[in-house]
């Protein structure tokens, strides 16, 4: 492949993007990105740019969990979720980028963009197993390595909507790359979220105050516009509900013994509840 052609952002999403160093614009150089000072970032051979500046302090789901997720989505499990996502980009977004802070593998993202056929997106994410699937999602939209608790790799104002799906929120920078009047879509476990996994596996519990917590962290820059509840009813096998562990944080607190014995004493299939809070937000 030409170097030339390894960089899979397109071009309205590149006149977004700041150099991490700097914060200066960012254009095509060779098979990656640079700023007008010097600061050059070389493409992936996925396609994706890391614009991570330094060392990130997490290196974000790892390859089994994107691997789990990609499987997952791609059967098509939480459909309902991205077509509710869908729907409140088609009612919301009146221009400018759209961009997935935490994206993973661009699933939600690529379901946005086929709903807003003149919209550009970006994946953001600090995974790079994740972002070697997020930079091939949708051909209106590229990946970035970025941390969200530092400054996000885009202009001020560049975004129109910002999508943040089971993922970390900083509010000052949502603000700051969102322009006036945009709209953040926010996606949290309801309490009944995965609650049969949770009792039978003794998984993470869902954390009662994140809602207050979220309202919390966006006090004073955002204003709550509405919120939906979705649920869905899942019957799966053992191996699904094996790989929707597998996609979680819980991840990293069940061993493989575990999860397989504890699977085995539920019945097939195996009824789980997916349980989702959207809330919607307008920057103020």
């Amino acid at each position: 492949m030409d170097d030339r052609e390894r960089l899979r952002i397109p071009g309205p999403v590149v006149e977004a993007l700041a150099c991490p160093h700097c914060g200066g614009g960012l254009r095509r150089s060779g098979g990656g990105l640079a700023c007008a000072r010097g600061h050059s970032f070389d493409a992936a051979r996925q396609g994706y740019v890391n614009l991570v500046a330094g060392r990130p302090p997490t290196a974000g789901d790892d390859r089994e969990m994107v691997r789990a997720r990609g499987e997952f989505f791609d059967a098509g499990y939480y459909a309902p979720l991205t077509a509710k996502l869908a729907e409140h980009a088609a009612r919301w977004w009146d221009g400018g980028l759209v961009v997935d802070v935490g994206a993973g593998t661009g699933h939600h993202l690529a379901g946005v963009l086929d709903a807003l056929p003149r919209a550009h997106g970006l994946a953001v994410d600090v995974s790079r197993y994740a972002l070697r699937r997020a930079a091939r999602a949708h051909p209106r939209a590229g990946a970035v390595g970025g941390d969200v608790w530092r400054a996000l790799p885009l202009a001020a104002g560049s975004a129109g909507l910002l999508l943040n799906v089971f993922a970390p929120r900083n509010g000052p920078e949502f603000a700051r790359v969102l322009r006036d009047g945009g709209t953040l879509l926010v996606v949290t476990p309801d309490a009944r979220h995965l609650a049969e996994l949770r009792s039978a596996l003794g998984l993470i519990a869902v954390d009662p105050r994140k809602a207050e917590r979220l309202a919390a962290q966006l006090r004073g820059r955002f204003t709550a516009a509405g919120e939906e509840r979705v649920a869905v009813e899942l019957s799966l096998t053992r191996a699904e509900a094996a790989t929707l562990v597998e996609m979680t944080p819980s991840a990293r607190h069940v061993t493989a013994e575990e999860l397989r014995s504890g699977l085995a004493r539920m019945p097939e299939p195996v009824a789980v509840t997916a349980a989702f809070r959207l809330s919607v937000y307008r920057r103020r």
